[in-house]
């Protein structure tokens, strides 16, 4: 059999062509896909002659339910149809009956999609390893990563590139493992080198060989995109003669020797510092800040620092922070902050305060009398006396305001400035949230609520919260454990 003649052809391809999904179905089942909807038809129904002298038909429906045909153009004449490359709209009807092949033919098949031979690309292996390495403290998942890096050859690398982009060092056997490991020599040590972004130091004299204080300097030198370092400093433990172990903030710690300060200062600019002090050394504090201008994020925690008579003869930090954050034992004295926060103060560069413990009127009047206007986040473990409640208020350009303790005097949330985006707060069963509710419905640009629940059913005093969240689009976080509360209001 030779095929049907042009005849049959011209015949076939005027005649109504049956569309297996209706429009209306498919405007039912997507409708985020309305507009323009292709669908290709493979002209198998005409057989060998039909793919011989058109290939394919082409059928396009849009939302005005037009149908245009277009067809190849060295084909036309052999269809006995005009050759004019422009397609002519028409209005058509659908026939939902499906019309049999002639007998002969048969209809051909088109092949499933197939995942390439090498796999997933390996850009989206990297931006899901992005996204899945941190785990809910926003913290890197170690076990995770080491898990990917002896998945394959190819995620390999990249997996520890991201494990080395936070590094722990508390002993000389990890030093020397990690200097091994970022060797300058080699192309792969290179790169972990450069991987390395955040740096987590422990100078314990306790331990059995701990980290010397050059080993610090030259693991920061090896390191030229670190930009932020946590060190924590233990003083040596030895027993008085009365037989006690004397405090932890009262252990003896030698200060930093004038060449490893030299060789740190060789090492890139540091922007965050979270200085832990467990020792009786009020210089080391004072040390590092002379030797990182650059820092920008200064966190403070354990032995309180305070200003020196030898400090009192030096000129003021010159760096200019931008966020301040203390959890010191004793509260740090007003002359210490001065010289601490004098050019901060000039340049008007401090946006953020965290204070972890209850300050004093006179520490925070200060700190709102010299920052306070364009001081745009405020953290308090508590605000309880008007005294404080008024400070707060002085903060105009408050973007975010968070507490941590079940009770706060609602003045604050009645006086917090118009453009507040982000609260934060405790609460117990006998907390009242009345004004909370009416902070939510009248701040427009409110974006978040964070509620930590410290015992006992709320769900009550929750409810009109929730419905006034949702009924703003704020979102709304609820937690009953306080590091969850931390980890989620500081990211």
């Amino acid at each position: 059999m030779s095929g049907p003649p042009t005849s049959a052809l011209r015949m076939i391809c005027t005649r109504k062509l049956a569309i297996i999904r209706t429009w209306d179905s498919i405007n039912t089942a997507h409708p985020a896909r309305r507009g323009s909807i292709a669908f290709t038809i493979v002209a198998a129904e005409l057989g060998p002659i039909c793919r011989s002298c058109c290939s394919s038909l082409y059928l396009q429906v849009s939302s005005s339910s037009l149908l245009t045909m277009n067809v190849g153009l060295p084909n036309l004449a052999c269809l006995g149809l005009s050759r004019s490359p422009k397609a002519i709209p028409e209005d058509i009807s659908f026939d939902l009956t499906v019309a049999a092949p002639p007998r002969g033919y048969c209809m051909a098949t088109t092949a499933s999609p197939r995942v390439p031979i090498s796999g997933i690309p390996l850009e989206i292996v990297l931006h899901i390893l992005e996204l899945a390495h941190l785990n809910d403290n926003h913290e890197p998942d170690t076990q995770l990563l080491a898990s990917f890096s002896l998945t394959c050859r190819s995620w390999s690398f990249h997996a520890q590139k991201l494990l080395f982009r936070r590094v722990r060092l508390h002993s000389e056997a990890t030093y020397e493992s990690f200097v091994f490991a970022v060797d300058r020599s080699t192309t792969r040590g290179i790169a972990l080198g450069n991987a390395v972004h955040q740096l987590h130091v422990v100078l314990d004299d306790n331990q059995h060989t701990p980290l010397e204080r050059v080993s610090f300097a030259r693991a920061i030198t090896l390191c030229p995109n670190l930009h932020e370092i946590n060190l924590s400093v233990y003083g040596f433990s030895e027993l008085a003669r009365s037989g006690h172990v004397a405090e932890r903030v009262q252990r003896p710690a030698p200060p930093f020797a004038e060449h490893v300060l030299d060789l740190i200062r060789t090492g890139p600019e540091i922007s965050h510092l979270h200085f832990s002090n467990w020792s009786d050394n009020d210089d080391m504090i004072v040390q590092l800040l002379t030797v990182w201008p650059s820092l920008k994020t200064l966190s403070i925690t354990g032995k309180t620092p305070h200003l020196s008579p030898a400090l009192k003869r030096r000129p003021c930090y010159p760096g200019t922070l931008e966020k301040l954050r203390m959890n010191c034992q004793v509260e740090p004295s007003l002359d210490f902050l001065e010289w601490l926060l004098h050019t901060s103060a000039d340049s008007k560069s401090l946006r953020g305060i965290e204070l972890n413990r209850e300050p004093s009127f006179h520490l925070l009047d200060f700190l709102v009398e010299h920052h306070g206007e364009q001081l745009h986040t405020l953290s308090l473990p508590s605000c309880t006396t008007h005294k404080h409640a008024h400070a707060v208020i002085r903060c105009r350009a408050l973007r975010e305001f968070r507490t941590e303790r079940a009770w706060t005097l609602p003045t604050i949330f009645r006086h917090l400035p118009e453009h507040v985006r982000h609260l934060a707060f405790g609460m117990d069963p006998s907390t009242p949230l009345q004004h909370i509710v009416e902070l939510v419905k009248t701040k427009d640009e409110l974006e978040s609520v964070a509620v930590n629940v410290w015992r006992g059913d709320c769900e009550r005093q929750l409810g009109a919260l929730k419905m006034a969240c949702a009924f703003r689009g704020v979102e709304l976080r609820i937690t009953r454990d306080i590091c969850l509360h931390r980890a989620l209001v500081r990211r």
